[in-house]
């Protein structure tokens, strides 16, 4: 039975603009970025990270929106352009749906953090007095006042040499102290555990944030795109306010600046690590959210000649700049917690994903009204990741509902139970030993290997099988006018190649994954890559699979398999009078000179 039910479209022309706003500037800009700069050396992470942005990034993004909107399908119907790659649309809803179900933990630790910022007039991460801290705890005066009586001067030590050995005790003797801040991350927050094979029991409270902040991104969604298109005007712009407040506040504190030259001054040994390289690709294409099905998804809903070229520019500055003036605020933090305990800005924060929930917390503790700042911050994490969550789930939701039409007639039905089934999947990390199993799903599930390959195949379904030229001339059908050659150049060579060179690369100089020192054991591995092939196998199984379908020669077969099925005419809005008369023009001309 197929529904009947129109495909619904935004109800106003800056709906798509302030979705894609919401959905690639989120957690990947703001919590991903600052932390793969802190882990790989700082400016050396953005000679790769500007490279694949120019390459691969950009032309991405706007492959992915002009194709939706040509087609008005989402991420699995797409493939109509060619039927062999439908797997690919497989993949991409695959990696989506692992996405979901880890991505929105920030969002429960971010809940959990802003309401410790409230609760209270002195943040429980400020003192060495609570129940979860240890003996070795010291707050920042403490810390300040110990270093200050073990000294080294030159007046004790006539050579170099003792004063360097001075120091390495010094320093050797103040590492034996952790800082509230950091306990109140691994001992309160996480209560983690010393090895991934020991889950330990569900973090309740972490339980909690987590189901509210499923709760909040299903109704964000369940009344369809027209009430998306609505809730992103806030919940887009709405953090940008907060982030340049706090950007205010960081620059004013004493020794932001040594922490703004450490993010643009590079480390050129760093760039030798196959890390460094698949982290930063990675990187744009988890911010610009490539590879989902959600920015076609998104381009599916815009009315025909939209000008959706334009639009991928404008999102493109919009993104660079909040990564800019994320990696500032955070870098700013950093390089004042530098000034204040004496060290240097590599050694201030462990690098990794908790970087966010320790270098800002540690920093605005030091500050006036600090309840106040910690709550803007955290505040501003939760309303920047959940647009992203819920725009991520739109899109997989789309490609379910246009490929099973059926589900149409039960969309808000359908969506509570991908909700429930994700937030189950999802308990798993926020167990004491939960921010392990984050680790492997964030390393192998919706970035790295299965992200390029999936992105490859993509990219050359559209440029090889189904053709640069005809697509150009789709998306002048669209917009009225050839965007330049450089797009068309990236999409049949620069990118392609960027994706399969780095690809290479990584296996060449396989670095398995660690969280911090810890090494994980190579069972954990095994799981993370068929997490990781539960997408890839979808490409070439499908393929196979279509391929078997078919009857006749291997030449007949593969016709069948790689010509485009897409109906031009579907893809036209029904209230799009305009083009559909444009169109009719063209016919009759056509006709006529035949």
């Amino acid at each position: 039975m197929v529904d009947s039910k129109p495909r619904e479209k935004w109800s106003g022309s800056a709906d798509f603009l302030f979705s894609c706003i919401g959905y690639a500037i989120g957690l990947g800009n703001v919590w991903r970025f600052p932390y793969l700069c802190y882990q790989h050396g700082g400016g050396a992470f953005l000679i790769p990270y500007y490279v694949t942005l120019i390459c691969g990034g950009i032309p991405l993004f706007f492959l992915e929106v002009a194709l939706g909107q040509y087609t008005s399908i989402g991420g699995l119907g797409i493939w109509r352009i060619c039927p062999m790659f439908k797997g690919v649309g497989y993949a991409a809803a695959i990696i989506a749906f692992w996405l979901n179900c880890y991505y929105i933990v920030v969002l429960a630790w971010a809940l959990y953090y802003a309401y410790n910022s409230v609760i209270s007039s002195i943040l429980p991460w400020s003192t060495c007095t609570n129940w979860w801290n240890s003996p070795s705890c010291r707050t920042l005066p403490q810390m300040r006042n110990y270093s200050s009586l073990l000294t080294c001067s030159s007046i004790q030590f006539k050579t170099n040499a003792s004063m360097m050995v001075c120091l390495k005790n010094v320093t050797d003797h103040l590492a034996q102290f952790t800082s509230p801040v950091k306990e109140f991350w691994e001992r309160n927050a996480l209560q983690i555990t010393d090895d991934i094979s020991e889950p330990g029991s569900l973090r309740m409270p972490l339980v909690i944030t987590l189901g509210i902040s499923w709760i909040a991104c299903y109704f964000c969604i369940w009344k369809g795109v027209r009430w998306t298109g609505k809730v992103v005007y806030f919940t887009s712009m709405f953090p940008y306010l907060l982030l340049f407040i706090l950007l205010i506040r960081g620059l004013t504190l004493e020794g932001a600046m040594d922490g703004i030259k450490y993010l643009f001054i590079p480390d050129l040994t760093k760039l030798k690590t196959s890390a460094l390289w698949i982290e930063a690709s990675t990187q744009i294409f988890f911010s610009y959210g490539l590879g989902l099905g959600a920015l076609v998804a998104l381009g599916s809903y815009n009315k025909y000649n939209k000008n959706c070229y334009r639009d991928t520019l404008i999102l493109a500055a919009f993104n660079e700049g909040t990564c800019l003036i994320s990696g500032f605020v955070i870098f700013s933090v950093i390089g004042f917690m530098a000034k204040t305990e004496g060290r240097k800005i590599s050694e201030v924060a462990d690098s990794g994903p908790g970087l966010a929930f320790v270098a800002y917390p540690a920093a605005v503790a030091q500050l006036p009204f600090s309840p106040f700042w910690s709550a803007l911050f955290f505040i501003m994490i939760i309303f920047i990741g959940l647009d992203s969550q819920f725009v991520t789930m739109e899109g997989f939701i789309t490609a379910c509902v246009d490929e099973w039409p059926i589900l149409r007639r039960r969309k808000e039905l359908f969506i509570a139970f991908v909700c429930l089934i994700s937030y189950l999947i999802g308990l798993p990390t926020v167990t004491q030993g939960g921010m392990y199993v984050f680790k492997i799903l964030d390393y192998y599930s919706a970035s790295g290997w299965c992200l390029l390959v999936l992105l490859f195949f993509e990219c050359i379904s559209v440029s090889w099988f189904y053709g640069a030229d005809r697509f150009y001339e789709d998306i002048k059908d669209m917009i009225g006018f050839y965007p330049g050659r450089f797009w068309k150049w990236c999409w049949i060579v620069f990118t392609p190649l960027l994706c399969t060179s780095i690809a290479i690369f990584s296996l060449i100089e396989y670095e398995p994954v660690k969280y911090k020192n810890y090494q994980f054991p190579k069972w954990a591995e095994y799981i993370g890559w068929c997490i990781a092939l539960s997408s890839i196998l979808a490409i070439p199984i499908y393929i196979i699979i279509i391929y078997s379908r078919q009857t006749g020669s291997f030449k007949e077969r593969w016709k069948k398999i790689t010509t485009p099925t897409i109906d031009r005419n579907r893809s036209i809005d029904d209230n799009d009078k305009e083009t559909k008369q444009r169109m009719l023009t063209d016919h009759t001309t056509a006709m006529t000179n035949l």
